[in-house]
């Protein structure tokens, strides 16, 4: 069935961007937004958010062998933290693994609104591939709408180690080993 003959709509989720060949990035897809979805042909999501993904994604997922790769905020959420926080280093290098291996492309990264979550982990990543600081903030700050962005969001991305991080040449996608020539 060809989506664009059947009449339906073909609409991408909130702040939805490619970022590198088969990686994507966007807010929480809704059900309006499978028909998009559909046409990238995923392997993976990663899901930066506390909050359970709606019930239709998780069937929609399930039903086009699309895994979901949960890299949760504060995995050891307590009643005096705030679900709303930034990322910690262990989700970043969660969500980080499961971008640096090419067997899970193509692939989305998604938080609430596809803001500042995953615009830490995609200015992460960008530093692993060797871009500029300012470039990685003005990347951020794109995505940020009117409110701006978070000052320690992009104190994250900038003392971000790269070092930190393993490649395995034989598993990473062609966009980050060729960052490294």
């Amino acid at each position: 069935m060809n989506i664009l003959t059947t009449g339906n709509k073909i609409i991408p989720p909130i702040n939805f961007c490619p970022v590198e060949h088969r990686l994507y990035r966007s807010g929480q897809p809704s059900p309006l937004n499978f028909p998009f979805l559909s046409t990238l042909k995923l392997k993976c999501i990663v899901w930066l958010s506390n909050e359970d993904p709606e019930d239709s994604f998780l069937e929609y997922c399930e039903l086009n062998n699309i895994t979901i790769q949960f890299a949760a905020i504060n995995p050891d959420f307590g009643e005096d933290d705030n679900p709303w926080d930034g990322l910690n280093e262990k989700s970043i290098f969660s969500a980080l693994e499961t971008l640096l291996d090419k067997q899970n492309y193509p692939l989305l990264i998604c938080c609430g609104m596809g803001r500042h979550r995953t615009g830490t982990v995609i200015g992460c990543l960008r530093r692993l591939m060797n871009w500029n600081l300012a470039s990685c903030s003005e990347e951020y700050r794109r995505f940020t709408g009117s409110r701006g962005g978070r000052i320690l969001v992009e104190l994250l991305i900038e003392g971000f180690d790269r070092n930190s991080i393993e490649i395995d040449e034989e598993r990473v996608p062609d966009f980050i080993f060729n960052s490294f020539k």
